[in-house]
């Protein structure tokens, strides 16, 4: 587990045992449930705002300056 640092397996075990003692075993799915939906807002989110952006920036052009005599 080198990408997680100093961190290792004992360490991720008495991590999930303190979250388990603090949530309850019973409120951990919904817990996760509700991250996972947080994130997938997030990611449609950001997304949607990149496709706008480049829509955007495709129809916002401004037009050349015209000679007006």
């Amino acid at each position: 587990m080198f990408f997680l640092g100093p961190v290792g397996p004992t360490e991720l075990l008495l991590i999930a045992l303190i979250i388990i003692i603090i949530f309850g075993a019973r409120k951990l799915p919904e817990l996760g449930k509700s991250l996972g939906e947080g994130i997938k807002n997030f990611r449609k989110s950001i997304s949607s705002k990149e496709k706008n952006d480049k829509s955007s920036s495709d129809t916002d052009k401004p037009e050349p300056p015209t000679k007006d005599e």
